[in-house]
């Protein structure tokens, strides 16, 4: 079964039933006795089984798997298809990641009559990566999605805020990989995380709205809709301040919004920086971490006559970038050193680090927070490296070696 076979089958079916149509192809040409998609929710800690996609019943709550320990959390991590074999007889567990462009969207769970053999793991592994596109695609027309993400019931400013965030957590590329992860509080709605790739830059932000509940995630809204309608029209970074600044100002009945905002060149790696009162980035450098600390502007949306300074950022290619919010930082969280664990946590990739960086938060609270926490992980490889295998990881390819075909997918 090749990756166009399994798309073709599936892009005719219904956005639900397009999971059964690969369950069918698979059952049909591996014998397979059972096969299931596995949906990883908004934690990243657990996955849900989504079974045959048209038996979801969306009224009732998810029932969470947990990662820790488990073959699951090891393709997940490690983003290669494993298989569980007892060798008594019985069948055989397959799992293979379900991942496009760092986006760990989920896993494919097969169980096989026999030991599969590379061949098989490789068609199954391709199957999988078709998977990913699969669902990218119908995910925009069924709830069934979100609702296998959803393992804890949103609140309303909750709910505001991940439809802010952008479709992918997580993205690869040549030059970087980049992801994010978003905890809300029980009561707060206001922080926010961002990007998008453009032909020649990768622009990032991560803000975060003053205020309580859904009046926070209504201003949040606010910064975000005016910072991508500058964007979207070709504004420079100055520029998409400014009409932010503008916008919050306008029609943020009084608040404020504190952010960072970063622009980097993919032809030459230079970079723009814009700070409106958040807290300064962390940068890991040759196994240290360090704050770095350019100059702080007015949050979006003050009174006080400002303006916004366009700065660079010392950023070369092998530093790993953190970007966050202050309910990183505060209250119980400040008992956390936040620095140890972005070194610890250095040889897994940006997805996987901001999900255990918010997780020691997590625990730091009791499982309650009292600020939303938001962190966005960036690993910044530079722009002398033109291919790489894009699809889970992210790994090298050795230009030398690559005869003149591309690596990325």
């Amino acid at each position: 079964m090749t990756l166009a076979e399994t798309l073709a089958a599936a892009e005719t079916a219904a956005p639900v039933e397009s999971l059964d149509v690969v369950a069918r192809m698979l059952k049909e040409r591996l014998g397979a006795a059972s096969v299931s998609f596995l949906i990883t929710d908004f934690t990243g800690g657990s996955v849900v089984r989504l079974g045959a996609a048209g038996s979801v019943e969306t009224d009732e709550p998810a029932h969470r798997i947990a990662l820790h320990g488990t073959l699951y959390d090891d393709v997940i991590r490690t983003q290669q298809p494993g298989k569980e074999d007892r060798g008594d007889g019985s069948l055989v567990r397959v799992v293979a990641p379900a991942t496009n462009r760092g986006d760990a969207i989920g896993l494919l769970e097969l169980f096989l009559p026999a030991p599969p053999d590379a061949e098989v793991m490789r068609e199954i592994g391709e199957t999988a990566h078709a998977l990913a596109y699969i669902v990218i695609a119908n995910r925009a027309f069924t709830d069934v999605y979100q609702w296998g993400r959803r393992t804890v019931p949103l609140s309303l400013a909750a709910e505001i805020q991940h439809r802010l965030l952008p479709t992918s957590l997580a993205c690869e590329a040549a030059q970087f990989a980049v992801a994010g992860a978003l905890e809300p509080a029980d009561h707060v709605g206001g922080d926010t995380f961002d990007y998008v790739i453009d032909r020649d830059t990768v622009q990032l932000s991560v803000t975060d709205a003053m205020g309580h509940d859904v009046g926070a995630a209504l201003l949040a809204t606010l910064l975000v809709g005016a910072l991508r309608r500058a964007r979207r029209a070709g504004a420079d970074l100055a520029e998409q301040a400014r009409e932010a600044d503008q916008a919050v100002r306008e029609h943020g009945l009084r608040g404020y919004v504190t952010g960072q905002l970063l622009r980097i060149s993919l032809n030459d790696g230079k970079t723009e920086f814009i700070n409106a009162g958040h807290p300064w980035p962390l940068r890991m450098r040759d196994g240290a971490v360090r704050e770095i600390r350019p100059r702080v502007d007015m949050p979006f949306g003050l009174s006080i006559p400002h303006s916004y300074r366009v700065q660079s950022l010392d950023l070369r290619p092998g530093d790993r970038l953190v970007m966050l919010t202050d309910g990183m930082l505060e209250r119980n969280a400040d008992s956390l050193d936040l620095s140890s664990l972005i070194v610890r946590t250095r040889a897994l990739h940006p997805r996987e680090a901001a999900r255990t960086l918010i997780a020691a938060v997590v625990d730091a609270n009791g499982g309650h927070l009292q600020d939303d926490a938001t962190v966005m992980c960036l690993d910044w490889h530079g722009v002398d490296h033109s291919r790489r295998d894009a699809d889970t990881g992210a790994d090298l390819a050795d230009a030398s070696a690559a005869s003149g075909t591309t690596a990325e997918r």
